[in-house]
């Protein structure tokens, strides 16, 4: 699904008009479209509604909202925020609307004490701060305890940057008209979208003329996975490298190569310290394993560099870092692996912050790589505010993956995943999956698709969303807050049999 900016949407609409459709006949189908979709969300009959309007063209989709509600048996009101129409589209159709039947109030003389909001006070083209009237417009609503129905963009947010203003309305249910837009998926407007469907209101393919970012589809992951050949073996699905792994960290080897075992690597190797060889041995009893020297403070020593690369060849895939630690030994070990490697290499983690301060390292490396750090850890590459890089993810992910030639995977609510040209944000997950061992998990899947033949853009892609999926799975049976990524893994094998096609 496309996500655009307030102007990306705005130069569509145009073509539109231009070739297609009037204005009117839009907002007409914008607003049936949208009550439709509230209606089948909710159930809204008898039930109190009013429909919030400001000045301009989304108080035209209000109009008709309202109209329609009202002849579906709500008791709906159309509140005007400020001033009647005057621009004609919405003019006519608030006159059809009050023709029909239906109360128009004033936002002055009206308590929002009511079952539903449907707010339409703003669209695409709010920014800044809101002057009044609509200020305390913003705040009455964030105090009603009106379940609130925002139509395209919740009042307050900027479609484009994903800002929010002081008492931006938080909505519980979004309806996008057409193509979601950044507001939907970026921080922190994002939290304030509650449920987001989008709907289609006619507009020709034809009018979309841009490179826009987009979502990660199911249908799209399904179709790299196929049916495997009956005469299948173990090296038919690669060979899988997890450079992973410490005495106070072997948990992150372990998940990272248990989430690679259940993703479908056909051999995986555990290069790791010594002094974790115990423990994750413990845990692990499927993967091939290359204990190397460590150094007294349990992490990988200088001195294990030769039996560390010494897989190179063998690899199809190498997840490096998790769990590894920081320090001049992993730091040495880590150099010599990205400078080593014959296949491409999943970057996460310590493997990350081990190269905070050199990252022009990247475009000496002579394989593909993924990275795949969390706000935090991308400060540390780039040298920005972790608030700096929420507000521009986009963006700053696209000009560093084009500037240092690798995938990045930027993590968080919303992943976004960009080859420097591409870019894909991800809409699966939840707030469950923010703890300890996610991210690791995240890689050793990563290295698996990878092992298998995918590229690693693909990958990264099919990782995402599916480690997303799996959270979501695990937290239908647990809970956000008692969920574990053990869990998480364990939906693992189910999910990737559902996605063989034949």
């Amino acid at each position: 699904m496309r996500i655009l900016t307030a102007d990306e949407i705005r130069l569509v609409e145009n073509l539109c008009f231009e070739k297609y459709s009037t204005e009117a006949e839009l907002m007409l189908k914008a607003g049936t479209a949208c009550f439709e979709k509230m209606t089948k969300e909710y159930d809204m009959k008898n039930k109190s509604v009013l429909v919030l309007c400001g000045n301009g063209k989304n108080a035209g989709d209000g109009f008709v909202i309202a109209r329609l509600l009202y002849a579906h048996g709500t008791s709906a009101k159309i509140v005007l925020c400020d001033k009647e129409p005057s621009i004609p589209e919405p003019l006519m159709y608030f006159n059809e609307a009050k023709a029909s039947g239906v109360e128009i109030a004033h936002i002055s003389d009206t308590a929002l004490d009511c079952d539903y909001i449907v707010d339409c006070i703003f669209g695409i083209g709010f920014h800044g701060e809101p002057r009044a009237p609509f200020d305390s417009v913003f705040k009455r609503v964030s105090q009603s305890r009106a379940k609130t129905i925002s139509v395209d963009t919740p009042s307050g947010t900027d479609a484009t940057t994903g800002a929010v203003c002081q008492n931006c309305v938080k909505a519980d249910f979004t309806v996008a008209i057409s193509t979601l837009k950044y507001c939907h998926i970026l921080p922190p407007a994002n939290a304030y979208c509650g449920k987001t469907v989008t709907v289609n209101i006619g507009i020709p393919e034809a009018c979309y003329t841009g490179e826009y970012a987009n979502t990660i589809e199911y249908e799209d992951v399904k179709a790299l996975f196929k049916k495997r050949d009956k005469n299948s073996n173990k090296g038919t699905f690669g060979h899988q490298l997890n450079i992973c792994g410490s005495y106070k960290m072997f948990g992150a080897a372990v998940i990272a190569t248990e989430a690679a075992l259940r993703s479908g690597a056909g051999l995986v190797k555990l290069t790791l310290p010594e002094s974790a060889y115990p423990l994750a041995a413990s845990h692990l009893t499927q993967p091939i394993f290359n204990p190397v020297l460590s150094n007294e403070a349990g992490t990988f020593s200088q001195n294990a560099i030769y039996g560390i690369t010494e897989n190179a060849d063998w690899a199809s895939s190498i997840v490096l870092g998790c769990g590894i630690g920081v320090n001049d030994d992993t730091k040495a070990v880590v150099e010599a692996v990205l400078k080593n490697a014959k296949a491409p290499i999943i970057l996460d983690a310590d493997g990350i912050n081990c190269i905070k301060g050199r990252i022009s390292i990247l475009k000496e490396i002579k394989v593909p790589v993924v990275l795949t750090p969390h706000p935090g850890e991308m400060s540390g590459l780039i040298s920005k505010q972790v608030a700096e890089i929420q507000e521009n993810r986009i963006e700053i992910s696209k000009n560093f993956a084009r500037e240092m030639h690798v995938v990045l995977v930027l993590k968080g609510a919303d992943t976004v995943v960009t080859d420097g040209y591409s870019v894909f944000v991800n809409t699966t997950g939840n707030p469950g999956m923010a703890m300890g061992g996610s991210g690791d998990m995240l890689s050793g899947m990563l290295g698996a698709f990878v092992a298998q033949g995918l590229s690693p853009f693909d990958a990264a892609k099919a990782a995402v969303y599916l480690h997303g999926l799996c959270g979501d799975m695990a937290a239908k049976s647990y809970g956000e807050k008692g969920m574990l990524v053990c869990d998480m893994t364990e939906q693992l094998g189910a999910l990737m049999s559902n996605l063989e096609s034949s």
